[in-house]
């Protein structure tokens, strides 16, 4: 940390993985000092600057960074020197100023097909998410952009700048070898808070979002003086598929790509490969085993130094998992085999996540020492926790 500079913070080159210690802000009570003084727990997968990891964290200590030079919250200073300028309006940097007509997310967590989920306060994420903007009003933002800091008369950064946020600071995917029909082919770095690569032979600054049930995407190609926001209350890569036709009809290609289709194709494999998953799972299932020890006996607190506790009690002769610093991460635990248990994430869980296992491990006394708990998913990584028993 002695070397890294705000530079590094946001073109994710600080050796950490990607996403990795997301669990400390997504759904907990902890406050962005809070996040940052826990950092200090994760282990880098890379040596420092040698290669891309996107950091939501370092976003974070971003926004930290803006507050102390500033004075004010993250939100003032946006509100300040961003929003009211560009006369953004309606754009709030927390979900508590969201007053009427807006979108409410959609997701298939629960398992019981497509479900509203209720707005998320993720506020203490600042600088990596929180606001809440609409198509219209996002497009200001694009227009800011592609006019190098100008809007309308009011110069808000320098054109100078500009320059280095689509600049390349890290490579992201080098893409050595692309197809004939790639339309990106020569892979993609990342600047300033933008991803940096090319579309059809054209110069692409891009950037996607998501949170439970809401999924975004944002792009400008410079050359053709163009911007497109798409946002959707979904999970599904209707975006994606919306930004790749509109750049397709404004440079005009001649390929006529169904990417609805394609991407339709790709959700469900997706899909498919899960049910394989999942039946592999039964299938490697010991049935008629027991765990070693009487359900109250695996109660207790365990601890990681990096996240908090995880408390395990027994609530109607069921065990019952719950995550201090995330009062909404709660779930039911069902016998699966030995010392291993399904969790069934109660409906307080807004994210769609697949099965997963928690194994109790127990030291030579016989006695439950530690917790594991594997939770497939794509941004939340709970095998970083670590979790110890406490008060043995």
């Amino acid at each position: 940390t002695r070397e890294m500079t705000i530079r590094d913070l946001v073109c994710h080159r600080s050796g950490l993985d990607t996403f990795s210690g997301d669990l400390l802000w997504y759904e907990t009570t902890y406050t962005p000092d809070d996040i940052l003084r826990r950092v200090r727990y994760l282990k880098p997968v890379s040596s420092f600057r040698s290669r891309y990891g996107y950091q939501n964290l370092m976003f974070i200590a971003a926004g930290r960074i803006v507050e102390k030079v500033s004075g004010k919250s993250w939100g003032e200073f946006i509100r300040e020197r961003v929003l009211q300028p560009l006369g953004m309006n309606r754009t709030t940097t927390t979900v508590r100023d969201l007053k009427d007509n807006y979108a409410i997310p959609h997701n298939e967590s629960g398992g019981k097909g497509l479900r509203p989920l209720p707005l998320g306060n993720i506020d203490n994420a600042i600088g990596a998410a929180g606001l809440n903007s609409s198509a219209a009003e996002m497009a200001k933002w694009l227009l800011l952009q592609l006019n190098h800091g100008k809007y309308e008369d009011k110069q808000i950064f320098s054109e100078k700048r500009a320059a280095e946020m689509w600049s390349p600071c890290v490579i992201v995917n080098p893409n050595p070898m692309p197809s004939k029909n790639s339309p990106n082919q020569f892979g993609t770095t990342y600047g300033l808070g933008w991803f940096v690569g090319d579309y059809r032979g054209r110069k692409l600054i891009y950037h996607s979002g998501g949170l439970d049930g809401m999924i975004s995407q944002s792009a400008i190609m410079p050359s053709e003086n163009l911007g497109v926001v798409i946002l959707t209350n979904s999970e599904s890569p209707a975006a994606l598929a919306l930004r790749n036709k509109v750049l397709d009809i404004f440079t005009e290609t001649e390929e006529n790509r169904d990417w609805s289709a394609e991407y339709l194709k790709i959700a469900a494999e997706r899909k498919a490969k899960q049910q394989e998953i999942d039946k592999k799972a039964e299938a490697n299932r010991a049935i008629n085993t027991k765990p070693s020890l009487a359900l109250s006996e695996y109660q207790g607190i365990y601890s990681s130094q990096m996240y908090g506790d995880v408390q395990i009690t027994l609530e109607n002769g069921k065990l019952v998992m719950k995550f201090v610093p995330a009062p909404n991460f709660v779930a039911d635990l069902e016998h699966w085999h030995y010392d291993t248990f399904l969790i069934k994430w109660r409906d307080t869980v807004n994210y769609n996540f697949p099965r997963g296992w928690i194994t109790f491990v127990l030291n030579r006394d016989g006695k439950p020492d530690e917790i594991k708990i594997d939770q497939p998913n794509d941004d939340f990584w709970f095998y970083e926790l670590e979790l110890k028993r406490k008060g043995k």
